[in-house]
């Protein structure tokens, strides 16, 4: 009981604490990702039309697998809940940076760069454990396929999403309040199209050195014990396709499996090489660049892979196609 008290008295003071930073300092200054030239204006156009698209596409996949009864599985749910991150990651991004660049005021609050570095960190953590709990279900579908229902009942899927959810939010909560703790002199100008705590804390009067630190092993803890999960998963599925007698049964098993492990691929690679570099091998415009890649354009690939190397979604898509044909022939 008194630790309990003694947390949330910590918590308390914590929050009064980074409430009267947020009040006495200044706004920062993002100084965006492009510049008023006719390049960048028509970059600026493919990166919105890239956003729009990956909205619309996770919206899609997200519709598909509420609306058809074959895709109320363990799998699509999680797939479902993949979708919902993604379009959660380009809102809380692309709006903000889109209305700096045709308004020309680049400024947020501390407590909107504060809510920015919560979302993202959030969004991104929730999504490395997500990925490993889709392992797993690709893992007891391979080698486990008449224990399915056991092994992965809703129960556990559930416990999984909600889980996900949480080690992301817990990363993000932390990571917000003391990125935001600390005080901020100079220009306040964060080298970024959006806030990042790596960036922000860049421009902090205080020494950073051991927040820094913690922060670097958070986040390869919460890169690393996921992706070491997937790999152990990926391990004993190739082991089990490789015993399998059938050539059509090892086909669909690498079909199962090919359209996770290339969005795994596709995320873990920008994380790994954003969050894992030494701090010597740093560039603001490489970190921007990527941070494009996997903040805008994964989300887009994501449901183009899903859709395009899964039978039963390109199935749903055409179902729902029909669906809408014979609605405007009404």
């Amino acid at each position: 009981m008194m630790k309990l008290s003694s947390f949330s008295s910590f918590a308390v003071s914590l929050f009064y604490e980074i409430m009267n930073i947020w009040n006495t300092t200044s706004d920062f200054i993002l100084l965006g990702l492009f510049h008023h030239t006719e390049a960048h204006l028509f970059l600026f156009s493919m990166v919105l039309t890239i956003a729009f698209g990956s909205l619309m596409g996770n919206a899609l996949m997200i519709l598909l697998i509420h609306q058809d009864v074959r895709l109320h599985t363990p799998m699509y749910f999680l797939l479902s809940q993949l979708s919902l991150m993604d379009m959660m990651l380009i809102s809380t991004i692309v709006p903000k940076m889109a209305a700096d660049y045709l308004s020309g005021k680049k400024s947020i609050s501390p407590a909107g760069c504060g809510l920015q570095i919560f979302f993202f960190i959030t969004l991104e953590g929730s999504e490395c454990f997500l990925l490993a709990s889709m392992s797993y279900d690709r893992y007891v579908a391979v080698c486990h396929p008449l224990r399915y229902p056991v092994l992965m009942s809703w129960q556990l899927c559930l416990r999984m999403t909600v889980g996900s959810w949480s080690l992301g939010a817990a990363d993000g909560l932390m990571q917000a309040a003391a990125t935001l703790s600390f005080p901020f002199c100079g220009a306040h100008e964060i080298n970024h199209f959006f806030c990042e705590a790596p960036t922000l804390v860049r421009l902090a009067c205080a020494d950073t050195f051991v927040f820094e630190y913690v922060m670097y092993i958070c986040c390869v803890l919460m890169l690393l014990v996921p992706f070491s999960l997937i790999l152990i998963s990926y391990s004993l599925i190739l082991a089990a396709v490789l015993q399998m007698r059938s050539r059509e049964a090892r086909k669909k098993a690498f079909a199962t499996c090919s359209s996770h492990l290339s969005v795994v691929g596709l995320f873990y690679g920008a994380a790994i090489f954003i969050y894992m570099r030494p701090k010597s091998y740093r560039s603001a415009n490489h970190d921007k660049i990527v941070s494009v890649f996997y903040t805008i354009f994964t989300p887009l690939l994501n449901p183009i892979i899903y859709s395009m190397r899964n039978s039963e979604v390109k199935g749903a898509l055409r179902k729902c196609m029909g669906q809408c044909a014979a609605l405007h022939h009404k």
